[in-house]
């Protein structure tokens, strides 16, 4: 009996194999589901269902945001990680008695941000030896991944790491395909297109997957990938900064084409160059909200806000953020800055706020 990786690495072998053209495009998606569907047996543990973390593994989410590190062991990560936490930690490193220390918590912009390193993404991980899968569960909680690349060899290490967390069900710097999927009980496949598709979708995936009733529509133009990728449900679409270190070590010349790359940041962790951009960098990826409170009859603490994330940003997401049972004493709150009218504007808790707004909590 075959293990499912020597499975997964036939598959991948005989696409390789496969010319792509009209013929086979049908034979090729057949081959994508199947490897999908393996891949996720992989990646979730056996027994129960969902995609579990392990056993009992998991890194305590402190702050506001979590990013997560990985990068080949050459490549200067350990340096860049204990150099960033020295530099902005305020937090003494956290022990894990589990396998993955924290680095440290850094403050930014008044945001506590927890820095994770993920250790052993490439070497095997997807054989779900180890402990590789859990680690693959704490870097599907991330809110950004950072590659940390040596700037001599890059792009070999670049796909590497992209195959393997693209194997992890991890899209990097993209947007979920917009496709509506709902599954039935009969009246067989509905599919809607709303926009021209560049090359014909095979539907065969769907039999792969045993579905035979569902509603499909195609709001972008998408492919087999964007289809299996709905039908599995289970990726997480985070944002990625490839971080290449040691640049102490190349030309001028060089330097200005890199800065030309997308999601890139040059830096040499050693020497600490350029962290300011890599932070600057990190805080526009994270996509976070600062809210100021303030108590009343005193000036608003402009020193530890409260931050969320862009897609909740309304004050009754402020709320749950402190504490749950404020909701239900809250009458109404006043908010001042750039998402009202007048300032300060009397609001409900529906009222989605902006980076940097003041607010008040008046109580029933």
């Amino acid at each position: 009996k075959m293990s499912l990786l020597a499975k997964i690495a036939e598959i991948e072998a005989e696409m390789a194999r496969t010319q792509k053209n009209k013929a086979t495009s049908n034979h090729l998606g057949l081959l994508k589901a199947r490897l999908a569907k393996m891949r996720r047996e992989l990646i979730t543990p056996k027994g129960g269902s969902g995609g579990g973390t392990g056993e009992g593994f998991d890194v305590a989410k402190t702050g506001d945001a979590r990013i997560g590190f990985v990068g080949f062991p050459s490549v200067g990560k350990s340096t860049l990680l204990s150099n960033l936490a020295g530099v902005y930690s305020e937090v003494a490193a956290y022990e894990f008695t589990t396998l993955t220390t924290v680095p440290g918590v850094i403050r930014y912009k008044g945001a506590k941000i927890q820095l994770l390193d993920l250790p052993g993404i490439i070497e095997g991980a997807k054989d779900g030896k180890g402990r590789g899968r859990q680690v693959i569960a704490v870097a599907r909680t991330c809110n950004l991944i950072l590659i940390v690349l040596d700037v001599l060899k890059p792009l070999g290490h670049k796909k590497l790491i992209e195959h393997e967390l693209e194997g992890f069900g991890i899209r990097l710097n993209k947007k979920p395909p917009n496709i509506g999927f709902k599954k039935k009980d009969k009246g067989g496949i509905n599919f809607t297109v709303t926009v021209r598709l560049s090359r014909s979708l095979e539907v065969s995936i769907l039999a792969e997957y045993k579905i035979h009733n569902a509603d499909i529509t195609l709001r972008s133009d998408s492919t087999a990938d964007d289809l299996i990728d709905v039908v599995e449900g289970n990726r997480v679409y985070i944002p990625c900064i490839y971080v290449l270190n040691k640049i102490d070590q190349i030309s001028i010349e060089e330097l200005d084409i890199i800065y030309k790359v997308p999601h890139c940041v040059p830096i040499s962790a050693h020497s600490r160059w350029n962290f300011d951009d890599l932070l600057e960098k990190m805080w526009d990826y994270l996509h976070l909200v600062r809210i100021y409170t303030k108590p009343k009859g005193q000036l608003p603490d402009y020193t530890s806000p409260v931050v969320l994330p862009t897609e909740h940003t309304a004050v009754e997401d402020f709320c749950l953020k402190i504490h749950k049972s404020l909701l239900k004493e809250l009458k109404y709150a006043l908010v001042w800055g750039a998402s009202v009218k007048h300032n300060p504007q009397k609001v409900g808790k529906d009222h989605v706020m902006e980076d940097e707004d003041v607010i008040q909590l008046v109580k029933k």
